[in-house]
This record gives structure tokens, C-alpha cells and sequence, in this order.
């Protein structure tokens, strides 16, 4: 597929967003783009609806080129999430070019973490808890990891502990005891009424910022990834910001 700066953002930008995207930067006049292009054919051929591959000219896109810093080609830029995010410059063989493939492909672990997110989503504790067991630890997803272990830890403890009623009677009996504010938050949480659950949550910084050594700002970056909301999330970091200094 031939792309210019006109269908750039549909074609590149957002379609990263659901699937890599290699961008081969070449030009008509220039021989090595020759020789690599039909190996980047062959090889997305055998990737097809897993990687998808377009190519610019880059002497009739030089805006483009510009803004990725195209100074000779044949330049492949891979393109994950919207953001450009590996590259490699001239001919290179097959095998290499394979190998730069597979690296934009997810790992069985962000496969798994995929799994437990969505089996999550669906209710199904047991099945999402036996998928996280299959993440390796890796600072790019630690945090989407330990937000559905808590969520699953919230949704637990809702079948299993006191019910609304009685934790709002605890707490309007003493609105200082932070382990009932925290249950019933968690309760909240379980139920996925992220809004409530987070101003329960931010009562206890307010109240008490280093209660059990900060547990209550830790939840609520928790729920930060778990309610997947961006208008909420802004909202309440400008509100845990605000609480905390």
C-alpha cells in the first residue's frame, strides 16, 4: 500500500494502534529500495493480519521524511501505538528482515496479560488469575499486571466480606477507621463503581497520607489502570495531587 502525508495519520498512526505497522521509506530512482522491497513484500505476505507493511516515496512525501529524519533510504520505521518505535537503514537480508518483524510481534507474555485483561472484564476471576500467573515481570506492563491482580483481589473480597450497608454504619460511627473506608472502597471497586471507590480512597489521603505506608495513593494509581476512563483518571490525579501536596 502506498501512503502520503494526506492518509499518513489513518493509514500509520491509528492503524498502529491495533497492529504494527512497517513503513518503507523509498524512492523510485534508488536501487538498494529496489532490492529490499520485494524481501519486505515476501515477508509481510507471511505476517499478513499480524504486521501490516506501506511504503512512502520519499521524494514526493518530503514532509514526512523531514519529520522522521529520513536522510537515506531505503529507511524501514516500525510504527506500534502511534509512536515510531524501531527502524533499520539500507538492504539487508531476509533473515534480518524477519527478525525486525518478529520483534514488533507481542511477547506470550503481553498475550497473557491480554487474556486476563479481557477474562477480567468478563468476571472470570479464576481464569484471569491463571493467565497473570503466566506474565514474566517487565517494567513495561508491572503496573496493568498488579491493577488486574487488585481488581480481582477487589471483586474477592465484595462476594466475601461485609456488605455496603454495615461498612457505612462503621464509618459513620467512626469516620476516622481507614480499614473500613479501605474495605468499602474495595467493595466499591469490585463492582466496578470506580468513581465511589476512588473518593473513599482519597478521603483516607486526605485524612492520613502515609496510613499502612501509602497504601490508599497505591490503590488508587491501581484503579487509575484498572478503570481504563481517561476523563475520570485526569479528574482524580488532579484531585490525589491536590491531596497530597
Amino acid at each position: 500500500m502506498d501512503v502520503t502525508t494526506s492518509t499518513f495519520e489513518t493509514e500509520v498512526l491509528e492503524a498502529s494502534r491495533s497492529l504494527p505497522v512497517v513503513v518503507d521509506f523509498w524512492a523510485p530512482w534508488c536501487g538498494p529500495c529496489r532490492a529490499l522491497t520485494p524481501i519486505l513484500e515476501k515477508v509481510a505476505r507471511d505476517y499478513a493480519g499480524r504486521v501490516k507493511l506501506v511504503k512512502i516515496d520519499s521524494d514526493q512525501n518530503q514532509e514526512l521524511s523531514q519529520a522522521f529524519s529520513v536522510r537515506s533510504i531505503p529507511n524501514v520505521i516500525a510504527f506500534k501505538d502511534g509512536k515510531a518505535v524501531s527502524q533499520f537503514m539500507g538492504a539487508i537480508p531476509e533473515g534480518e528482515v524477519r527478525a525486525f518483524f518478529d520483534k514488533l510481534l507481542p511477547s506470550a507474555s503481553e498475550l497473557a496479560l491480554a487474556r486476563a485483561e479481557a477474562l477480567f472484564a468478563e468476571g472470570k476471576l479464576d481464569e484471569a488469575e491463571a493467565e497473570l500467573a503466566k506474565v514474566k515481570s517487565d517494567p513495561d506492563w508491572d503496573a496493568r499486571v498488579e491493577a488486574v491482580r487488585q481488581g480481582i483481589a477487589y471483586a474477592k473480597a465484595g462476594k466475601t466480606g461485609p456488605g455496603e450497608a454495615e461498612l457505612k454504619a462503621k464509618l459513620a460511627a467512626d469516620p476516622a477507621d481507614h480499614d473500613t473506608r479501605a474495605a468499602l472502597a474495595a467493595l466499591y471497586a469490585g463492582k466496578k463503581h470506580y468513581r465511589e471507590a476512588l473518593d473513599e480512597l482519597l478521603e483516607i489521603v486526605r485524612r492520613a497520607k502515609d496510613w499502612k505506608e501509602g497504601e490508599a495513593r497505591k490503590q488508587i494509581l491501581n484503579l487509575f489502570n484498572l478503570a481504563g476512563e481517561p476523563e475520570l483518571v485526569s479528574e482524580y490525579r488532579r484531585k490525589l495531587a491536590s491531596a497530597l501536596y
